[in-house]
């Protein structure tokens, strides 16, 4: 088995973004593929491991770029600062994942109609905001996401299972929008899982969270609980 994997230029209208993808070669016929969504900080290393992990699982991964030549923060004010207009105009973050989706679906490694997405904090969001449009996706998962309601509504049934991952005593995310979350996708009837993690703040599956006056606390067993989760979501969605 041999792991490749490198970076690749797409299009936005006029703005160039960089994604980076892995794959395993040992596999010859076009794969699943798995978009991984960034946190605030951008295209990281952090997403850059995620995708070589899913590569090691026989999915084509593809860590997609929200702010553009795959830009990155280095404090919580330039994080801000980058993800505040997606934040602002949602209709905005909607046409840029789906410029991923879009760049993904042409690529030859990548079987169309066997896509899914996943996302941490605010990649937590776009990827639930991908399902929200109705795109031609299998399913979404977001690991300790923001979950609040865009303005947009799709204009078609909302055909991906959605799976969130979510440390209850996340500071960003109280109970009472678990609760607005929830009924927002039973009113929309997408099959939908929640699964919350007692005792677990923000930013669980990142080892360099470590901000207990933000809540983002790393908890190593809520990660690994997180991910095992998703792998059978994946494995559920793929089979179908």
């Amino acid at each position: 088995m041999a792991l490749v994997s490198n970076t690749i230029n797409y299009v936005d209208g006029d703005t160039l973004l960089e994604g980076f993808f892995a794959y395993n070669d040992s596999f010859s016929d076009r794969r699943p593929a798995v978009l991984i969504a960034h946190a605030w900080g951008g295209r990281d290393d952090f997403v850059k491991q995620k995708a070589e992990k899913l590569a090691k699982m026989g999915y084509f991964a593809f860590a997609l770029d929200m702010y553009g030549e795959g830009e990155t923060g280095s404090t919580n004010e330039e994080n801000m600062a980058l993800m505040q207009p997606f934040m602002d105009d949602r209709a905005l973050l909607h046409k840029r994942i789906n410029a991923a989706l879009y760049a993904v679906t042409l690529l030859p490694w990548v079987d169309d109609k066997n896509i899914a997405v996943i996302g941490f904090c605010f990649g937590g969001l776009c990827a639930l905001d991908l399902a929200r449009s109705a795109a031609n996706i299998k399913g979404a998962v977001s690991f300790h996401g923001l979950l609040n309601k865009p303005e947009f509504t799709a204009d078609k049934a909302i055909s991906a299972k959605v799976l969130v991952l979510h440390g209850y005593d996340d500071p960003m995310t109280p109970p009472a929008l678990l609760t607005e979350f929830a009924d927002e996708m039973t009113t929309l009837k997408v099959d939908w899982q929640l699964q919350c993690y007692g005792n677990t703040q923000h930013a669980f599956t990142n080892p360099q969270a470590n901000d207990p006056k933000l809540g983002l606390i790393y908890d190593a067993t809520a990660e690994r609980r997180a991910w095992l989760s998703m792998q059978n979501f994946l494995s559920e969605i793929f089979s179908g």
